[in-house]
């Protein structure tokens, strides 16, 4: 039996806001003492015989204090532990060779608090596992000092409607300079999982984000075969199909040589997708076909998502202007039907 996996990302970028002040609505991790830009993201994650594999790390510049992040996660996870040293970055080089939020809780309302599932330190990260619905995620975000941005309940409403599993990580950048980590250095962060479906969280790198503003990330693939992807990588979208080929013996070799990574089999196919995309287009996470059926499903991709009923009061112009053409084409039928029935009457009279 041909043995089945794909490598799928974490989008581990939503903003957590942790200062007391009013947080504005902006792209980038805030601390307490100042922005802290947040970095072009890259991704790795392998699912093999069930089990997803995942590899991410993210960068900060600037700033002081302490500042997290949130991630949807796929199923509940078995282990989270240190990355390998080198797995991003032999990827960065081998397709990309070069020289070396506020929280509303009156919209959520009153909620218990999500429960932790597992609680891990690595480095200067403070990693929490968590399982709750929107609500209960936001009130436990709330319970730790964390201030999520207004469109929060409608992300977080998002992922838990499919998954109700989140890892919170908190990074205290003063902690990373003891350890004597300087600014542009990144923790990998290792989470196992196992899960029937693999996807991509790719919308909640947008929360917080308004309107133009940019979203940039790095999504790599590797796949026993050529993937089936939803939504297509067009460009236009707001993601490329960057690079899509069969992954090299050496590359294979390379990230299976690192800490936490002898899972990586003997082949399979390397697919990278650029995410470059406005917070106004990236409403979608990516969905892959593991089966190799070449049918990626539209509920993991979330685009199956019930639009709100209009609220009361609201005409729906539409649904009315459909509703007057049956009404005017029935009438006209009737119409028509007894002017026949009344002409024939009018003939059998004569005869």
């Amino acid at each position: 039996m041909a043995r089945r996996w794909t490598l799928i990302p974490m989008a581990a970028t939503a903003a957590f806001l942790l200062s007391a002040a009013p947080a504005l609505a902006c792209g980038g991790l805030i601390g307490p003492n100042g922005a802290v830009n947040l970095l072009r993201t890259t991704t790795f994650a392998g699912y093999h015989d069930g089990v997803e594999h995942y590899v991410t790390a993210f960068e900060y510049a600037g700033g002081g204090g302490a500042f997290g992040s949130l991630t949807p996660l796929p199923g509940v996870p078995v282990s989270v532990e240190k990355g390998g040293d080198w797995t991003l970055q032999r990827l960065l080089r081998e397709t990309d060779p070069q020289p070396e939020l506020l929280f509303d809780a009156a919209r959520l309302g009153a909620a218990a608090s999500a429960e932790e599932l597992m609680k891990v330190r690595i480095d200067a990260l403070d990693l929490t596992v968590l399982r709750g619905g929107a609500a209960e995620v936001g009130q436990w975000a709330k319970d730790h000092g964390f201030r999520l941005p207004p469109d929060a309940p409608e992300v977080l409403e998002f992922y838990a409607s499919r998954s109700p599993i989140f890892l919170a990580a908190s990074f205290d950048p003063t902690a990373a300079a003891e350890r004597g980590q300087n600014i542009g250095d990144g923790t990998p962060v290792h989470i196992t999982i196992p899960t029937p479906n693999p996807w991509v969280p790719l919308r909640i790198l947008a929360l917080g984000k308004t309107g133009g503003e940019r979203v940039e990330a790095d999504v790599y693939l590797l796949t026993d075969r050529e993937p089936a992807l939803l939504p297509f990588a067009r460009g236009s979208n707001g993601i490329d199909l960057a690079h899509s080929q069969p992954a090299t013996e050496s590359l294979l070799s390379d990230l299976r040589s690192d800490r936490g990574m002898e899972w990586v089999p003997d082949g399979g196919w390397l697919t990278k997708i650029e995410v470059d995309a406005s917070a106004d287009q990236l409403r979608y996470d990516l969905a892959i076909d593991a089966s190799g059926q070449g049918a990626p499903s539209r509920h993991q991709a979330g685009l199956d998502v019930i639009a709100p009923a209009a609220s009361a009061g609201t005409v729906d112009v539409g649904r009315l202007l459909t509703t007057l053409t049956i009404i005017a084409a029935g009438t006209l039928l009737l119409i028509l039907l007894v002017t026949s029935r009344s002409g024939g009457g009018q003939t059998a009279g004569l005869r």
